[in-house]
């Protein structure tokens, strides 16, 4: 598949960074990932590598809590871009602000929608990425007309912030701060909802997962400048190597979380962002290794409908539907064999989705 074929003026690593993380969350709705951790394969290679695409129980980092700061990075790259555009066709800064409004809303409604979708119930937690970008998404803009060194101060200060009030809460129970059930995001959760969190997720990770797109929207701003294309290069590699170093260096101090997105979970999860950043801009953009690129852009160019469509229950829809066929094809491999061959095949039928969508040009956007 050609990158030739999608719209003239894209970056195409933006496409391919995008289109990449949005194919390997519906990979996670397509079941594939859960059935590979079950009995038929514990103990072999197969379920030590898929252990990867499950997110770490509590202090250290797995491939699989790198994909939500991936989709907040590149939201933050997007707006650096769309923005940039956007003035350049002459639209007012009241018009700008009047947008970002409106999407900041409607995430945040569609995020709460989903909780009320899975819990029966009106909820107001902002763990699952739409609800985080609500948040996320606002306080980038607000501060992506400033120096560069100033959108840095802020995303550091948010995570002085986060990291000061789970050390300083007072209370009683919630006052140890890396511990699962006694710290003050779970404690704000209860408040919040009347319960403990499930899986120790916790809504006050969106004050410090900002610095993510923050940090999307300095990597956009730096591509869009002036700079010769391996300037560029070494910028994204310097600044990743020196993100993970950080967060990695802290660890014995603050420990990697992602489950209440502590300061050095953060810092490591950024650094492999601008780092797996860099290297699509070098493969794609600079050596134009881009045969692959739209089979992935495809899925990024309608991400809010398929995230929203696999998450209410379409991958479930689609595996009722091929259920009956892989069974009859697969079931001489047995059970395992079969169940495989549905989740490939609701993924495939996922993507298929999108590929319809892009050659119909609808894309579905806020």
């Amino acid at each position: 598949m050609s990158a030739s074929a999608l719209p003239s003026g894209r970056m195409r690593s933006i496409d391919f960074f995008r289109g990449i993380t949005m194919f390997l969350l519906i990979g996670e709705f397509s079941g594939l990932f859960e059935k590979l951790v079950e009995p038929p394969f514990e103990g072999g290679i197969v379920a030590s590598l898929a252990t990867q695409l499950h997110h770490h129980p509590w202090h250290g980092l797995r491939f699989w809590d790198l994909i939500q700061p991936f989709f907040m990075f590149i939201v933050g790259v997007s707006l650096a871009l769309s923005v940039h555009n956007r003035q350049k066709r002459g639209e007012s800064r009241r018009a700008l602000n009047r947008h970002v409004l409106q999407r900041s809303v409607l995430l945040l409604l569609l995020g709460w929608g989903l909780y009320c979708i899975d819990d029966g119930a009106i909820t107001w937690r902002f763990q699952n990425v739409l609800a985080q970008l609500a948040v996320t998404y606002p306080l980038a803009y607000l501060v992506m007309n400033k120096p560069p060194r100033f959108q840095l101060v802020f995303s550091i200060a948010l995570l002085v912030l986060a990291e000061g009030l789970y050390r300083l809460f007072p209370l009683e129970g919630f006052n140890q701060p890396f511990t699962p059930g006694h710290n003050l995001g779970e404690w704000l959760e209860l408040q919040l909802n009347g319960k403990m969190p499930g899986g120790h997720w916790v809504s006050l990770n969106a004050l410090s997962t900002t610095a993510h797109t923050v940090w999307g929207v300095l990597a956009g701003q730096w591509l869009l400048g002036g700079e010769p294309p391996v300037k560029k290069l070494r910028g994204l590699l310097l600044a990743g190597v020196v993100l993970l170093v950080a967060g990695y260096a802290l660890d014995p101090v603050t420990p990697i979380i992602k489950r209440i997105a502590t300061s050095t979970f953060v810092l490591a999860s950024g650094g492999w962002t601008l780092l797996a950043l860099a290297l699509s801009y070098w493969l794609i953009d600079l050596k134009k290794k881009d045969r692959m690129v739209l089979f992935f852009a495809v899925v990024g160019m309608n991400p809010l409908f398929i995230y929203l469509f696999a998450h209410v229950g379409g991958g479930r829809l689609l595996e009722h539907i091929f259920y009956p066929f892989t069974q009859a094809l697969f079931g001489w491999g047995g059970q395992a064999m079969a169940a495989v061959m549905t989740c490939l095949a609701v993924w495939a039928a996922l993507w298929g989705i999108c590929w319809w969508l892009y050659r119909k040009e609808i894309y579905i956007r806020i």
